[in-house]
């Protein structure tokens, strides 16, 4: 019964840490929250603070085990389209799980204030995923799935405009559904241009390659830009080619 209580106040307490920020929410209105008085939430913990580092240590773990961390990789692809399959299932649940969504709320709220929680903002915002992706792409390219590079530079390169539009499903819920088609075709632009060109060429149809169509400046995702595949931009003439052509003018 002890350990439920406890559970429903880190609970509540995610909820209005999320919504009011750690300085913006008290002991008096979490207790209520839960129908409880304020001796009833401190017989399970002694401060705020207590509740704030045992409800970020709890989302560590959480996070670790439903997403995948440096030290809890996620299965390898096997394929190419593994790989687009593997961050569509990882997308999928770190946008719509609730308590990951409020947990990345809180940690942009609170990083500007306390140095625990711009820790973490930094290690799942940005460096936990590119860690991670670097060990995924390097044993990619151990089992010649994707051609060699530098593994560190391809996952920075993969994994931040993947976060970018996460955050954006945060502040614009309304974009879910643009934001994860625009992720999927980031991810198959991507293993067109680094994958085996073996691989690649075995590819099926319209599994690779596409790119977004929108207009001069628009972002792809804003006024209903569709994704399409577009053809390839001509190569620039060099001046060893234009020479003879101008001979002959």
């Amino acid at each position: 019964m002890a350990n439920d209580t406890k559970e429903r106040i880190l609970n509540a307490a995610l909820e209005l840490f999320s919504r009011n920020g750690y300085a913006g929410t008290n002991i008096r209105e979490l207790s209520a929250s839960l129908g409880l008085v304020k001796s009833g939430v401190y017989k399970h913990y002694e401060s705020k603070e207590a509740i704030w580092n045992a409800l970020l240590d709890q989302m560590v773990a959480y996070y670790g085990e439903h997403f995948g961390s440096a030290e809890h990789l996620p299965p390898v692809p096997d394929s190419l389209e593994g790989l687009v399959q593997m961050t569509m299932r990882m997308v999928d649940f770190t946008v719509h799980d609730e308590k990951v969504v409020k947990t990345r709320k809180l940690l942009s709220i609170e990083q500007f204030r306390d140095d625990r929680a711009r820790e973490l903002a930094t290690k799942h915002f940005l460096t936990g995923l590119t860690q991670m992706f670097t060990r995924v792409f390097t044993s990619m390219m151990d089992r010649g799935l994707i051609r060699r590079d530098d593994p560190g530079m391809l996952a920075f390169a993969y994994t931040a405009p993947i976060s970018a539009l996460i955050h954006l499903c945060d502040r614009e819920p309304e974009k879910v559904p643009r934001a994860m088609a625009q992720i999927e075709a980031f991810s198959r632009h991507f293993i067109a241009t680094y994958g085996s060109s073996a691989l690649r060429e075995s590819a099926p149809p319209g599994s690779t390659g596409e790119r977004p169509a929108a207009g001069e400046g628009e972002c792809p995702w804003e006024n209903g830009a569709e994704w399409r595949r577009q053809p390839a931009l001509p190569a620039k003439e060099s001046a060893s080619d234009a020479e003879p052509r101008r001979k002959n003018d």
